[in-house]
């Protein structure tokens, strides 16, 4: 299969070729004053009715209001001060001042050590006919969620170790959001707003991956196909080799070309002949200099890369040619592909 996609500009850096998860969603840094959101999806927007230029950086104290009740508000408060897990209901209010009772979950995403990088926050919309049996359903749907998430954004977090926790919120959300969002797109593919699967078709999510980077990252003149056969595989490899696809293809585009008008990328997935999964991305540009390793581990994209393939128990070649580079990464057959 073989798609060919004409990457434009991105009017902005809101990445609304992502997060179109049907959950709404923030993720927020205690590291930085205030604890402010540095992630909010687009189905938190859409929720709240708040553009994310204006959620970004704030506290989610401004969902709070008049009739807000203050032992919800206190309850959170210490969960998180704690860096506890917390589920509670709260009255929260839109941006027109309309109110809508909420059942928020909070936990704190750890790294390797057990210390809280951040905090996600996913939430659902309560009414009326939200009781007994379907509220149940709905804390059954949400820990699932949580606990999706939670595991991606762990294994992400324990990659970044050395990120100062000065970093400032354009910085880190430009960077943080590209990741989860990558994320994201996979727990779409598994339509988490309605049930959980085991198995990815890797074809369809890759496809969409690679789409919406391009859709970001691209500008006009760079061309990108993809060739990508239809395999299955399992959510913890899918997770990892999309994460993969998605820093390799954000150094293609952010580097590959400089100073050329024009240029080529192209991924291709295919089965190997023993079972395995095979990765290969390539670009006609400028090339990684001879004197340039690459993953780079002074970076956190290069420590993302290397600690996801070797989970994988993977490997990666990096070739130079005439003209640009190729990166091929095999993934063996026990990563679970069926």
């Amino acid at each position: 299969m073989a798609d060919t996609v004409e990457p434009v500009l991105a009017e902005d850096t809101t990445f609304d070729g992502f997060g179109r998860a049907q959950v709404p969603m923030v993720v927020t840094n205690p590291h930085l004053d205030d604890n402010p959101i540095v992630y909010a999806n687009h189905a938190f927007t859409r929720q709240t009715g708040h553009a994310r230029s204006t959620i970004i950086g704030r506290n989610c104290r401004f969902l709070q209001g008049e009739d807000t009740e203050k032992t919800a508000v206190d309850q959170l408060r210490a969960a998180i001060e704690a860096g506890q897990s917390v589920t509670t209901d709260i009255l929260n209010y839109r941006a027109d001042g309309e109110p809508f009772m909420n059942r928020l979950v909070i936990t704190p995403i750890c790294d390797d050590t057990g210390a809280v990088q951040y905090f996600l926050g996913i939430q659902k919309e309560l009414h009326t006919e939200d009781r007994g049996h379907a509220s149940r359903r709905i804390d059954t749907a949400l820990s699932a969620i949580q606990g999706r998430v939670e595991t991606d954004m762990s294994l992400i977090i324990s990659m970044i170790r050395h990120q100062t926790n000065s970093t400032s919120v354009p910085a880190e959300y430009a960077a943080l959001a590209r990741r989860i969002e990558t994320l994201q797109l996979l727990y779409e593919e598994m339509k988490l707003a309605d049930t959980l699967s085991d198995q990815i078709q890797m074809g369809s999510y890759l496809s969409r991956l690679c789409s919406a980077i391009g859709h970001v990252y691209g500008r006009s003149g760079v061309r990108m196909n993809i060739f990508v056969d239809q395999i299955e595989v399992s959510v913890e490899t899918a997770s990892r080799v999309g994460l993969v696809v998605s820093e390799v293809l954000n150094n293609a585009f952010v580097h590959a070309f400089d100073r050329l008008e024009t240029g080529l990328i192209e991924v291709r997935v295919s089965r190997l002949s023993a079972g395995g999964l095979r990765v290969i991305v390539t670009d006609d540009g400028v090339g990684i200099p001879h004197d340039m390793s690459w993953p780079n581990p002074s970076t956190v994209g290069g420590r993302i890369v290397t600690g996801l393939i070797e989970g994988l128990e993977g490997t990666l070649q990096l070739g130079r040619g005439a003209a640009g580079s190729a990166i091929t990464i095999d993934v063996p057959a026990g990563a679970s592909l069926t």
